[in-house]
């Protein structure tokens, strides 16, 4: 058993069986982990600015690690990144992108932009599986987040 401070998870993911892939991995891990799954990039913004739906920082509180698409409607995944990485509070959140894109310029501006990680999802729902689980234990089990 995974011991530890609870950690609250933004997941920004359109496709809904990517996201449910995603929390069933991670929601495997014995620890009281919060995922909040937002679909769009402007609800991202919305969710880490405290805006709109999401004004109340009790109900949406910040989140300790940000999973994040690249390609999503309303506001694309790298301006989303940008937008974190520009915030004197949020630029501290590490900010995983995990995406389909193998593209080397979407990796280059992902890592330009302030991502701390990229991880290509597989097609394959075993592979995509086992990467969540590795991701799982380096994220939830071993990694240290800031207070």
């Amino acid at each position: 058993m995974i011991k530890g401070n609870p950690v609250t998870i933004l997941l920004v993911e359109d496709d809904p069986a990517h996201a449910e892939i995603v929390r069933r991995n991670l929601g495997s891990f014995r620890v009281a982990n919060r995922i909040i799954h937002v679909e769009d990039g402007q609800a991202a913004l919305d969710y880490l600015f405290h805006q709109d739906a999401y004004a109340d920082p009790k109900t949406s509180p910040r989140p300790n690690l940000i999973l994040l698409d690249l390609r999503l409607p309303k506001v694309d995944g790298l301006e989303v990144l940008r937008r974190i990485k520009e915030d004197e509070e949020l630029k501290l959140i590490p900010t995983v992108v995990l995406t389909t894109s193998g593209a080397e310029s979407d990796l280059v501006n992902a890592y330009t932009h302030g991502a701390g990680s990229y991880l290509v999802k597989p097609v394959d729902f075993e592979k995509f599986s086992k990467l969540m689980e590795v991701f799982g234990f380096y994220w939830l089990a071993w990694n240290r987040f800031p207070d």
